[in-house]
């Protein structure tokens, strides 16, 4: 489904001071590195291109691949992104009479108005839409042993029907897999097909323990990111040896700093429809990392391929001489997925129908005593 939240950090007191020191740290490393011109690498890529990319994953010295992930990947499904201008979700969400597009996904609206988000997710709700070819690919990643991580934006919950398990991914902005009563006090929690059942029967979803509204443990404006997400940054970034980042314009924090969390000698791929994150010293000053260097004399690790996620993925699956491999897992679970889809309807219009017919039926005569 959806995909970009801004959001601020952690849930608990302590990861929050741990965080807060990380950050103080990264600041102080980022300003000495760049005030005093240290941190120089190795190129490990022969050629700043995608064939030097897929010659790098050949030669069997990368083992520890992180994929980062944002709305751009799922466009191809037919899930619309937030910011492209006419087709982007916000620039779509005129008939839910809001004050401004982004309070949809504010959590504060959300409590006193819930009827426009749940209109759209009933819209845009995981289930309706297939995996891409990038999403397979990442799968394919796993399946050759070499995918460290996926940390997605998205919650579409597309990553996990492409079959990556929960510790092949850091859900970043939460995602629609469970859902949880907003109340403090109670935080009961349910299932995915729970809140399938609420929303397309048209009833906002209330706890049935205390009658609060249940919300998908997606994040919203306001919220904190889950606190695995920190947990897992700090063990996967430094082992990392390719960073390949997809589908995403790398503007929202703490997500986009990822990029600067790799060692200085990490390659990084960004497969996107336009150039992002990349250098801005003042960022690199305030500890959120010196961004993406594509075009300088300096560029020594970073490597553009501009186009959709899914070509740019056929393109590198084609260089490691995977092509035919990907097309044909793409092909067969799709078609897996078209099976399942249609016995799900025939098994709902056969009880749509036996319970038409139970309701039309003219009422048994009561037996003569």
């Amino acid at each position: 489904m959806l995909v970009l939240f801004p959001m601020q950090e952690q849930s608990d007191d302590s990861s929050e001071d741990e965080a807060a020191g990380d950050t103080d740290m990264d600041f102080l490393r980022n300003l000495f590195s760049s005030a005093l011109g240290l941190g120089s690498a190795e190129k490990v890529l022969d050629e700043l291109t995608l064939d030097g990319v897929a010659r790098y994953i050949n030669s069997g010295k990368c083992k520890n691949i992180i994929c980062m992930v944002g709305a751009g990947i799922s466009t191809s499904a037919g899930i619309p992104d937030f910011r492209s201008p006419g087709t982007g979700l916000y620039a779509n969400l005129q008939k839910y009479n809001l004050p401004y597009p982004e309070a949809i996904f504010q959590i504060d609206y959300f409590k006193k108005h819930p009827e426009p988000f749940f209109a759209l997710a009933r819209e845009l709700y995981p289930g309706q839409f297939k995996p891409t070819i990038c999403h397979y690919f990442m799968k394919m990643l796993k399946d050759k042993g070499i995918l460290r991580r996926c940390y997605t934006q998205n919650i579409d919950t597309l990553e996990r029907v492409a079959g990556l398990e929960g510790d092949d991914l850091i859900e970043a902005h939460g995602t629609f897999y469970t859902s949880h009563c907003v109340s403090f006090c109670c935080r009961k929690e349910y299932s995915l097909e729970w809140m399938k059942e609420k929303i397309f029967s048209d009833d906002i979803p209330k706890c049935d323990k205390c009658s609060s509204l249940v919300k998908p443990d997606i994040v919203f404006f306001g919220e904190n990111l889950p606190a695995r997400f920190f947990t897992s940054m700090k063990m996967d970034f430094p082992r990392c040896d390719l960073l390949i980042v997809m589908g995403t314009s790398l503007q929202v924090q703490p997500f986009a700093s990822l990029v600067s969390r790799v060692s200085k000698s990490c390659p990084r791929l960004l497969i996107n429809m336009e150039k992002a994150g990349q250098v801005n010293p003042m960022m690199g000053l305030f500890g959120f990392g010196e961004g993406m260097d594509f075009d300088s004399d300096k560029a020594y690790r970073d490597v553009a391929h501009i186009s959709t996620c899914d070509d740019g993925c056929l393109a590198l699956a084609d260089l490691l001489g995977w092509k035919e491999e990907l097309e044909e897992l793409v092909k067969k679970e799709h078609t897996k997925i078209d099976s399942q889809d249609a016995k799900e309807k025939a098994s709902e219009n056969k009880g749509a129908t036996a319970k038409a017919s139970s309701a039309s039926a003219p009422p048994e005569p009561k037996a003569e005593e």
